[in-house]
């Protein structure tokens, strides 16, 4: 799916606050609300096997109806059954889009009209981050993890490319939905990374708390 005209330009959308896929990462869900059965159901059914991840915006209840202008389609591409009918799924990144219009019909889950224009480069191969200093990220990886008491296999994220590496921490990292957003929303993997970098750093000096200073 390189091109727009292969892309349907109309997907069921998923809005979870904090839940970010990108381009050519896999995020992994649980899905069990019998709204969004039916959504995977009828994803199955379709030949893109699409699903538009999505954040809803913040604000009052009501208002979180409203969703960002863009998110991510994943492509169904892992599906299992639990025994009390529940679903295990993976989805993996295949392009950003921007949201067009919700689209009224009689499904019980959102469906959106997209544009897939302008992340051509979501569907080429993988990107690469010429000014990615990896000592200098994973020092500061390493204390921001200590900081927030996370663990994780430091082998395999020394082993990893620079687009693995960068867009599976955007996606793990305990950050707020709206710095998730800004996260998906990075034009490139070297703005994405210095975007994560800030957000490390904002963290380590004590977040909240730096900003009434």
């Amino acid at each position: 799916m390189k091109s727009p005209r292969e892309l349907p330009d109309t997907i069921p959308i998923f809005p979870l606050p904090g839940a970010l896929l990108l381009p050519r990462a896999r995020l992994p869900l649980h899905i069990f609300e019998p709204r969004y059965l039916a959504m995977i159901e009828d994803c199955m059914k379709t030949q893109a096997r699409l699903i538009g991840m999505i954040q809803p915006c913040e604000g009052p209840e009501g208002a979180r109806d409203r969703l960002h202008s863009i998110g991510c389609a994943g492509r169904l591409t892992a599906f299992s059954e639990t025994e009390d009918g529940r679903y295990m799924i993976t989805l993996s990144g295949a392009s950003r889009f921007r949201l067009l219009r919700e689209v009224e019909g009689f499904t019980p889950y959102r469906r959106a009209q997209v544009d897939w224009a302008g992340f051509e480069r979501d569907r080429d191969g993988a990107e690469r981050d010429g000014g990615f200093d990896r000592d200098r990220f994973l020092d500061l990886l390493g204390r921001y993890f200590a900081a927030q008491e996370l663990s994780t296999d430091w082998s395999s994220l020394r082993e990893a490319g620079d687009e693995l590496l960068i867009n599976s921490l955007s996606m793990l990292c305990p950050f707020a939905p709206e710095d998730k957003q800004a996260l998906l929303e990075a034009p490139s993997l070297a703005t994405r990374r210095e975007t994560l970098v800030t957000l490390m750093e904002f963290a380590l000096r004590g977040g909240e708390e730096d900003r009434l200073q």
